[in-house]
């Protein structure tokens, strides 16, 4: 027999553990539902260009996969990814010089699983996490998940404020470091090279690990390539890295690149989650990049998103008032905006959404509070006319609202 379907379930019978019922939804989330609106202009989303997407590449390697890998590109696999992509990945971070062996990756479900394996390994209800502030939200919510608590530092146009790491690390003794060194997100801002030294030496001191989160690393609009911290730090730093940035989100592959010891353990953790990564998004990407789609892939996606981010650069100058400052980001998808104290990002959500677009506030990156007057907007997720008109529109309304 059929029952109907319930519409609200019995609290006391579904006892929900006290750190899931004070989980909140993340907000960019929920400012994505209002962008599916017809005429939305949306500034909000991280979102790679759809158009982009390398569709007819990926139908003929998904029929070459099959043709060649057959039933193993179906099956279950090794908890660590299937060991060619790990040896592949591991020979491409070599020669871009992080020394790596095939036993320092571990494939992951894009570099957010990377964080919840990070959160599930390292931290204990109280623990002390070490974060730029702001930080990225997925991050947030991971630690927030696993009670951490927090110390932030501050950032400038070089990435985090040094004094401010090593008293930090000497008051509250964090577990770990959390940075998103390149193109950060949400500001855009890269960690200069000097810094990055300085980070490690000081993690060393204090004999803490570095997390470098660094899904934007090869998203870089000039042709110097900065240092990665894992390349200067070694066993110091666990780098954390994704093809959802790069290929497709869809695929839900990344890795994780980290001493050999380390992997091992967060290999037990993930056969706590989901046993392994997409096996058969695994083998496309090995393909991908064995057969040459990668490089010129990016090098095609550098260039889009360089454009749109001179852009939304160009019509910021002109259509903002001159109390609204943004950051100048040398790659990445993100323009972190700071307001006037008059306006609030938060409140004026709404009256942007009237006039149909639609950017994040900057609260939620901030993990003790602040970020009022601070918003995030992306740019490659967008048409060159419609970053024109979007920005025209918020500018109408920044405008309207210090004339106020």
């Amino acid at each position: 027999m059929l029952t109907g379907i319930i519409e609200q379930v019995d609290p006391a019978k579904w006892k929900l553990a006290p750190h899931v019922t004070e989980l909140e939804a993340s907000i960019i989330r929920e400012i994505l539902k209002i962008t599916t609106r017809p005429g939305v202009i949306s500034f909000a989303g991280g979102l790679p260009a759809p158009e982009l997407f390398p569709i007819e590449t990926v139908k003929e390697l998904a029929a070459y996969v099959l043709d060649t890998y057959g039933a193993a590109a179906m099956q279950y696999s090794l908890s660590a990814g299937i060991t060619p992509l790990r040896e592949l990945l591991a020979e491409r971070a070599t020669g871009r010089g992080t020394a790596s062996r095939t036993e320092n990756i571990l494939i992951t479900a894009g570099a957010q699983q990377g964080i919840e394996l990070l959160g599930r390994a390292f931290i204990a209800p109280g623990d002390y996490v070490l974060v730029e502030n702001p930080t990225y939200l997925g991050a947030l919510q991971v630690f927030n998940y696993y009670r951490a608590q927090y110390c932030v530092v501050e950032m400038d146009d070089e990435g985090m404020l040094i004094d401010q790491v090593e008293k930090q690390l000497e008051t509250y003794h964090p577990k770990l470091i959390y940075t998103v060194s390149n193109f950060q997100n949400p500001t855009g801002i890269t960690m200069s090279v000097e810094r990055r030294k300085a980070l490690i030496e000081i993690a060393g001191r204090y004999n803490v690990p570095i997390i470098d989160d660094n899904p934007y690393g090869e998203l870089q609009f000039s042709d110097e390539r900065i240092p990665t911290l894992k390349s200067i730090g070694g066993d110091e730093v666990v780098a954390l890295r994704t093809f959802s940035k790069l290929v497709s989100p869809g695929f839900r592959v990344g890795w994780m690149n980290g001493p050999t010891e380390v992997i091992e353990q967060f290999e037990k953790v993930k056969q706590c989650v989901d046993l392994h990564a997409n096996t058969f998004a695994q083998y496309l990407m090995l393909e991908f990049i064995k057969q040459g789609y990668l490089e010129p892939h990016v090098e095609k996606i550098r260039a889009d998103y360089k454009a749109k981010r001179d852009t939304m650069l160009a019509a910021l100058a002109e259509y903002f008032p001159p109390e609204i400052t943004w950051t100048r980001p040398e790659g990445g998808m993100f323009i972190w905006l700071r307001l006037p104290s008059k306006l609030s990002a938060k409140e004026l959500l709404n009256k942007a959404v009237e006039r149909q677009v639609a950017y994040v506030y900057g609260e939620p990156f901030y993990p003790l509070g602040g970020g009022e007057h601070t918003m995030r907007l992306n740019y490659s997720n967008a048409t060159h006319e419609t970053i024109r008109e979007g920005i025209k529109r918020l500018g109408d309304l920044f405008k309207a609202e210090l004339a106020g």
